[in-house]
C-alpha cells in the first residue's frame, strides 16, 4: 500500500481521498458483502489493494489500470468486474475519479458468473462485454444521482437484477467454509474436509469455484488480511486472536506483504487509503458478516 494517497494534496482544496462503506439491503446479505463510495481527488492515485473478494465497480473518468499479483494488467473501464484475488493488487488512477461498487460474497459471485466463476481469479473484465451496452445506462444513472443515498438505491436494485444470471449457490457449503475460516487463527484443510463430509478433491473443486482459491490458499489469504487489518487499526495480533497464527516474524512479514502489499511496520503508520479501508469495514461490524468487517 504505497504512500501515493497520503503524499498528494487534494485538488481544489478538497480532501484527497474519501471512502464510505454501507451494508446491503437484507435480502442481498448472502450475496453482497458491502457497497462503497470512494472519491479520488488527486492528480494520481497509486495504491496496493489487499487480496479481496470479487468486486463490481463503476468508475467515473476511467483512466488507469489494475496490476495483479502475477503481473497481469487490465485497463480500468467505466464498469468493471474484478475477480477474487490471490495477492495484492496495484490500483492506479491517472486522474481524479469517483467510484461506486460492491463486493460479492461467494453466492453472489456464482450467481453473477455461473460456470465462469473460477476463471476470473486475478483477472478483470469490462462489464459491457458480459452484459452489453445497457450497463452504460446504469453507470450514467449513478453518475447523475444527487447523493450517496440515491446511489445506494440504484446499486441495490442493480445487484438484485444481475445476481441472478448464474447458479443458486449451496449456502450450507459457503457457511461451513466461512465458519472454518473464522473459527481458528490458522485453519487446517483437514478440519474443513471433516466438517463438510466430502472428499478433499470435492472440497478443493468447490472452494476454487465459489471462492476462487484452493482451501490452503484461502486460509492463508484470510489469515494475512485479518492480521493486516488489525495492525492497520492499531490493534495487536493477540487482541485479534492471531498471536500464534504465524511461525515467526519473518513468516508474518512475508504473508502480510504478499496479501496486503505492505509490511507490518508500514501498516503501523497506514496511508489514508489503508486507514479508511480497514476502519470503514470495521464500522460495519454487526451489520455484515465478520468475514467482511474483520478484513
Amino acid at each position: 500500500m504505497s504512500e501515493a494517497s497520503s503524499s498528494h494534496e487534494g485538488v481544489d482544496g478538497v480532501a484527497p481521498f474519501e471512502l464510505h462503506y454501507f451494508p446491503p439491503d437484507p435480502d442481498l446479505a448472502d450475496m453482497v458483502s458491502s457497497f462503497y463510495f470512494a472519491r479520488l481527488n488527486m492528480p494520481k492515485f497509486d495504491e496496493y489493494e489487499r487480496a479481496d473478494r470479487p468486486q463490481f465497480r463503476f468508475v467515473t473518468n476511467a483512466d488507469g489500470e489494475y496490476v495483479f499479483a502475477d503481473g497481469h494488467r487490465t485497463t480500468v473501464s467505466r464498469a468493471i468486474i474484478i475477480g477474487p484475488t490471490s495477492g495484492r493488487v496495484r490500483a492506479i488512477s491517472n486522474c481524479p475519479a469517483q467510484l461506486f461498487g460492491f463486493g460479492m460474497l461467494p453466492a453472489g459471485w456464482a450467481a453473477l458468473m455461473g460456470d465462469d466463476a473460477e476463471k476470473l481469479t486475478d483477472r478483470a473484465i469490462n462489464a459491457v462485454d458480459l452484459f452489453g451496452p445497457w450497463i452504460e445506462e446504469v453507470a450514467t444513472a449513478l453518475e447523475n444521482a444527487p447523493d450517496v443515498e440515491a446511489r445506494l438505491v440504484i446499486g441495490n436494485n442493480f445487484a438484485r437484477e444481475v445476481l441472478t444470471r448464474g447458479e443458486a449457490a449451496p449456502l450450507w457449503f459457503i457457511r461451513t467454509v466461512d465458519q472454518w475460516l473464522t473459527a481458528s487463527p490458522s485453519p487446517q484443510v483437514s478440519d474443513l474436509v471433516d466438517a463438510t463430509g466430502m472428499s478433499i478433491r470435492s472440497v478443493e473443486r468447490m472452494t476454487k469455484h465459489y471462492y476462487g482459491l484452493s482451501p490452503r490458499m484461502l486460509a492463508r489469504k484470510y489469515r494475512a488480511v485479518r492480521a493486516a487489518s488489525a495492525l492497520a487499526r492499531g490493534e495487536g495480533l493477540d487482541s485479534a486472536q492471531l498471536g500464534d497464527a504465524f511461525y515467526d516474524q519473518s513468516h508474518l512479514i512475508r504473508e502480510i506483504k504478499r496479501f496486503a502489499g505492505a509490511t507490518p511496520g508500514q501498516l503501523g503508520k497506514p496511508t489514508t487509503y489503508t486507514e479508511a479501508t480497514t476502519k470503514g469495514r470495521k464500522q460495519l461490524a454487526g451489520k455484515v458478516s465478520p468475514m467482511v468487517s474483520e478484513t
